[in-house]
């Protein structure tokens, strides 16, 4: 198999490496990298039509394992094979494993999704660290979250970064960048946001019930939330804590608070 696999060109490896590098790409293209043997075993397994390339080196070739090449082979996109060197230049991490795939974006519609009889969202302001956003990502697609939404100036989705953070979930969980939270509440969505203690929030555990359409808001790992998006809460809610510790990583707010919530009793 690896003598019949057509060679990388410079420009096929070039545009790769774009893919990688600029969020701007990944937008018009639709398109993102994701490297790993485990990774691309796992897109082959569940969601092979929406690989577009599958790029391997020399090496990995000669020790893939035979149920990962029998795979491979059966699929129907398009495969390149590259020397070692030119795979390393392509790749975003420090020891390559000699597999990467091109994979097409998932395309969702955000109004079926808000037209749900019932809603659990998370909305992310402002963002920045990549591996919070794919940390959260994994998590909201374990917890039978509906959907993500974040600001257009939170890290992009499909930031390499964030692509390993979510260990092969990204294509599950619905996305969608807006810039404010008042489409969502047209939309019937009430808002709940999930704060440092202070004036006017409530400890988590005192919440005994939440709306059909929830979407609980968090904000940038150093600022917080936004006081334009504060407004917009009927709930500010805080997570009980110890030890003198002010708040939690974003990252885990999201968790506890997608657990508690998502296990409450809904009300009209």
């Amino acid at each position: 198999m690896a003598n019949s696999l057509p060679l990388l060109t410079r420009s096929q490896g070039a545009h790769i490496r774009e893919l990688l590098l600029d969020r701007r790409v990944r937008t018009q293209e639709g398109a993102f990298v994701v490297e790993g043997a485990n990774a691309v075993r796992d897109l082959l397994t569940r969601s092979p039509d929406q690989i577009l390339t599958i790029v391997t080196a020399s090496s990995y070739l000669l020790k893939e394992d035979q149920c990962d090449r029998l795979i491979r082979d059966a699929a129907s996109m398009r495969q390149y094979s590259c020397s070692d060197v030119l795979f390393s230049r392509l790749s975003d991490v420090d020891e390559p494993q000699g597999i990467l795939a091109v994979v097409r974006q998932s395309v969702w519609s955000e109004e079926e999704i808000l037209q749900q009889p019932t809603i659990l969202g998370i909305f992310g302001e402002q963002l920045q660290d990549p591996a919070n956003v794919g940390a959260i990502i994994r998590t909201a697609a374990g917890l039978n979250v509906s959907a993500l939404w974040l600001t257009p100036d939170s890290a992009d989705a499909y930031h390499p970064k964030v692509v390993r953070a979510t260990s092969g979930v990204l294509l599950a969980l619905p996305i969608f960048f807006i810039k404010d939270v008042s489409g969502l509440i047209q939309q019937g969505c009430q808002i709940f946001t999930a704060e440092v203690a202070g004036e006017g929030t409530v400890p988590i555990d005192e919440i005994r019930q939440v709306p059909r359409k929830c979407v609980f808001a968090v904000g940038n790992e150093s600022r917080g939330l936004s006081a334009q998006i504060r407004r917009h809460a009927t709930t500010r809610f805080t997570i009980p804590l110890s030890r003198n510790v002010e708040s939690l990583n974003v990252a885990a707010t999201v968790a506890i608070a997608t657990f508690y919530l998502g296990r409450l009793p809904r009300v009209e």
